[in-house]
């Protein structure tokens, strides 16, 4: 557990920082986000500035903080203009149709972004100072007691820099392997993900399904096979950076998005593009 938190610590330091501030704790302490909110209070009270990960502890975290500093928060933000002596946080509502732009002016300023929206910069100087948490006298007020990882070692999905997601094209959950296979050959930053329909149908998961219902994800490359492209969908994935759509149906809305559209036959299509992949590796 503490190799982890030196390692998160050291990549902060590189990619969002130059200065980080390390607290290691024992793994059931760390399992608390009412605990990482005191933390949080305690050790970064007079920043301006605090800003997290709008993940689902992230929010469930500096939901906490705001509530300790009786401050407002921006959540889900997905960028950021200074103006004057003031901070604007862009957020994006009804699946990207309406920009909001939200100013707080009271202090401290406090917001959570979503991954990758975000492009990291390398400061040229790093320090990591590990400093004791302030966690005397905290009595948690729920406890965890079993944490399970969903599937492989693979990344989150928005987290990955590239994605690979199937539809009811694929006729079935005993065609995944389509897939999966793809996701290997692609290499380990690749994860796997499915349109709403699919998860409604229980060939996957929950966890892996994108879109406006679903999870919002902004990787380098987006592959989308079988997938029509319903406008709930594309609400979802419209912040990659570049997407491949396969589809056997030329007409599918799909294509109206996608930077490169392949027209064919999946069940030909994805085994080859496979095979070049592996070849040209």
């Amino acid at each position: 557990w503490s190799i982890l938190v030196d390692e998160c610590a050291a990549n902060a330091a590189v990619r969002i920082a130059p200065d980080v501030i390390s607290c290691p704790m024992g793994e059931d302490e760390a399992q608390s986000p009412g605990l990482w909110a005191s933390i949080v209070v305690k050790t970064a009270g007079s920043a301006d500035i605090l800003i997290m990960a709008a993940t689902s502890t992230g929010k469930d975290v500096m939901g906490r903080v705001a509530q300790l500093f009786n401050a407002p928060l921006a959540q889900d933000c997905t960028g950021v203009q200074v103006d004057s002596d003031s901070v604007i946080f862009r957020r994006e509502l009804y699946g990207g149709k309406v920009i909001a732009k939200t100013k707080l002016t009271a202090k401290p300023t406090l917001a959570t972004f979503r991954p990758r929206s975000i492009t990291p910069i390398s400061p040229s100087n790093t320090l990591v100072e590990a400093t004791s948490c302030p966690v005397h006298n905290f009595i948690p007020k729920a406890k965890v007691t079993l944490q399970a990882r969903f599937g492989d070692e693979r990344p989150d999905v928005t987290e990955a820099s590239i994605v690979v997601s199937g539809g009811r094209g694929l006729r079935g959950p005993e065609n995944w392997h389509i897939l999966e296979d793809l996701l290997d050959a692609l290499g380990p930053n690749a994860a796997l993900a499915c349109s709403r329909p699919v998860s409604d149908e229980n060939w996957r998961p929950h966890h892996e399904h994108v879109g406006q219902t679903g999870r919002a994800i902004a990787p380098d490359l987006y592959i989308a096979v079988g997938i029509s492209g319903a406008i709930q969908h594309v609400a979802g994935i419209a912040r990659s950076k570049c997407i491949l759509a396969i589809n056997k149906d030329r007409d599918a809305p799909i294509f109206q998005i996608a930077d490169y559209g392949i027209v064919g036959d999946l069940f030909e299509v994805v085994p080859a593009l496979t095979a070049a992949i592996r070849e040209a590796a």
